[in-house]
């Protein structure tokens, strides 16, 4: 593939219906700070590029799993990132994406059609700053006036900075540099939703170019989605900062805040009706083009990491068929329907029975990812103050990192071998999970309750989780590397950098 649409398909697969409305919804929430995961991804989308996609081009891989097999042998690690992988789909792709679709249908048919409607110039960046940090809910302003003290509903002293306290502030700046950059490694350099993207350009130049396009993209949701939630909180104060809990129940439905609606509150209140429908139709073709990466992307790693175990004397032409057949379209019609279609003619050559038997696994593949992210939505509402963006940023803190150490010790030290890669994915997962059990057992206390959580949890922002886990991932990797025997030469040909 050219450069050109490599680059846009790495936008356009981060850039989904979640982005739109947790990103948002945490910029009305918090202030700008939240922008800084977008401007630290360039760096990682650069890495990506130039350190990462020799060695998988090189390998000729087609699936991140399929890679640890070329580099460290055995089966055993390849079927955990599987499993891990399909999890993190569901906990951090499918179930944000339904959850924000959803929402933005329900705010549209909730909209007020007999609203007036016209476009409020908030009057640049500095007047931008001067109303958000007066842009308090009037139930919070009815406390205030009656004597009594209350912080629920005012915005942050800290909106507008970008480094915070790095303690006390809810995005620390030691968090900021370093946990991004570690959680954001593993999205950008290891996640098969991305690099199936840029592993598909025509050659390495063009798949070069393609993340340089990507990385100068990532530029612009700070000002096109965190901004646009800030002014939503300024023009729409009562709904989008929200604090007493019955208040924001009527609201959105959620106890816990309605933040996650600001992007769409300004979208289909404030615009005219052209362009409030081309907003709702790209938001839902976000949603389709987000959910079908996904769903193309969770087709190879079951087709080539999981059929292949399951069924071991699989032909070529039947891995491709199962690779067409799992494959989900999503066709706009009214109502939406999804499909599942045979793309490839070799299918018809195979028995009735083995065709429906195929296909009915691969229905029950996706069916069960998405019936279990479902399921999932009602802790992803109760988590994280209700706030989306944080709930995702959360997961992958705890448990993208030692993913990450898989790989950038297998491009990078020859030394590392298969039990050494294995134990600390291993080590660093069970970390990762046992803080996500905290997370989501303790919960976070709403305004004016009492901070009743371990320190742990209270005290260990989840941007310092990341560099945690991926500590800790690193030293089990590497003591049991050299306690146990290395790779030969043979076995690390083309899949190291010093071994190309």
């Amino acid at each position: 593939i050219f450069w050109l649409p490599v680059g846009a398909s790495i936008f356009a697969s981060n850039i989904g219906s979640g982005h739109f409305i947790g990103l948002a919804g945490a910029g009305a929430t918090g202030g700008i700070a939240i922008g800084s995961f977008e401007w630290i991804a360039p760096y990682n989308i650069l890495m990506l590029g130039w350190m990462f996609l020799p060695i998988y081009l090189a390998c000729g891989v087609f699936t991140m799993p399929e890679y640890l097999h070329r580099r460290f042998g055995g089966i055993r690690l390849r079927l955990t990132l599987s499993v891990i992988s399909l999890a993190l789909y569901v906990l951090t792709k499918i179930a944000v994406d339904l959850y924000a679709g959803a929402l933005f249908i329900q705010q549209a048919f909730n909209i007020n059609l007999y609203l007036a409607i016209g476009f409020i110039e908030v009057g640049g960046y500095e007047n931008l700053k001067t109303l958000y940090m007066q842009a308090i809910p009037q139930t919070t302003l009815d406390i205030l006036a009656s004597g009594n003290t209350t912080s629920c509903g005012i915005p942050r002293e800290d909106a507008f900075h970008l480094f915070r306290d790095p303690i006390n502030s809810d995005l620390p700046w030691p968090g900021m540099i370093f946990g991004i950059y570690f959680l954001g490694s593993w999205y950008w350099c290891t996640d098969q939703v991305i690099v199936q993207r840029a592993i598909a350009a025509k050659s390495l130049n063009h798949a070069k170019a393609g993340c340089l396009m990507a990385a100068v993209l990532k530029i612009l949701p700070m000002y096109m989605i965190v901004m646009t939630g800030m002014i939503s909180r300024v023009l729409f104060p009562n709904e989008v900062a929200c604090a007493e809990p019955s208040e924001c129940l009527r609201v959105c439905g959620n106890e816990q805040g309605c933040s996650n609606i600001a992007y769409p509150k300004l979208v289909l209140e404030i615009l005219p009706s052209g362009l409030r429908g081309i907003m709702i139709a790209a938001m839902l073709s976000a949603l389709m083009s987000s959910l079908t990466s996904i769903f193309n992307s969770t087709s190879t790693v079951f087709t080539i990491d999981v059929w292949k175990r399951i069924r071991k004397a699989a032909t070529e032409k039947e891995m491709l068929i199962i690779l067409k057949i799992i494959y989900v379209k999503f066709k706009a019609t009214t109502p939406p329907k999804v499909y599942i279609s045979f793309t490839n003619a070799s299918v018809a050559q195979l028995p009735h029975y083995k065709q429906v038997g195929l296909s009915a696994g691969m229905w029950l593949t996706v069916c069960v990812l998405v019936v279990v992210s479902i399921l999932w939505i009602p802790v992803l509402l109760s988590s994280a103050g209700g706030q989306l963006y944080i709930y995702l940023q959360s997961i992958q803190s705890a448990l993208g990192p030692p993913i990450f150490v898989l790989y950038l010790f297998g491009i990078a030290w020859p030394r590392v071998n298969e039990q050494g890669a294995f134990w600390g994915l291993i080590s660093g997962f069970t970390v990762g999970v046992i803080r996500l059990v905290l997370d989501f057992t303790f919960g976070v206390p709403g305004c004016n309750q009492d901070e009743t959580r371990p320190w742990i949890v209270s005290r260990v922002n989840y941007l310092h989780v990341s560099p945690i886990v991926f500590l800790i991932s690193s030293v089990v990797t590497l003591v049991v590397s050299y306690c146990t025997k290395p790779l030969s030469r043979d076995q690390l040909k083309g899949t190291t950098w010093f071994t190309l």
